[in-house]
């Protein structure tokens, strides 16, 4: 009865980290990344928000081509130099994360909310 138990204990948590690791990968979150060093090594930072959005504050040197336009804007940006995408909380960053992988981009990285990545390469 208790290896029953403990079968279905250790089945669960195998299921949960499952999951999470999806929800990662799906949000682009995954082993820590030095946004600082990629940004000095040239990395381009998109910012995804609004033109609004970003008019009230984006981080010195990025580039806002809103989610919403971005797969017609493509070739604004560069294949060959690392991506961070940004956004107000990080969930757009994850879409535009992920349609950039699927056009080719092969370093991207979700740099999350806008403010909280500024400080990071600050």
């Amino acid at each position: 009865m208790v290896v029953a138990g403990w079968t279905s204990i250790s089945s669960s948590i195998k299921t949960n980290n499952v999951m999470i690791q999806f929800l990662k990968k799906l949000l682009g979150i995954g082993p820590s990344v030095n946004f600082k060093d990629l940004v000095a090594g040239g990395a381009q930072i998109i910012d995804v928000r609004t033109k609004s959005e970003y008019q009230s504050g984006h981080i010195k040197g990025s580039v806002n081509i809103p989610l919403q336009s971005l797969s017609g804007s493509l070739s604004k940006i560069k294949k060959d130099k690392p991506v961070i995408t940004c956004c107000a909380s990080g969930m757009r960053s994850a879409s535009a994360r992920s349609i950039l992988k699927s056009n080719g981009f092969v370093e991207v990285y979700n740099g999350g909310g806008w403010s909280g990545l500024n400080s990071k390469i600050s």
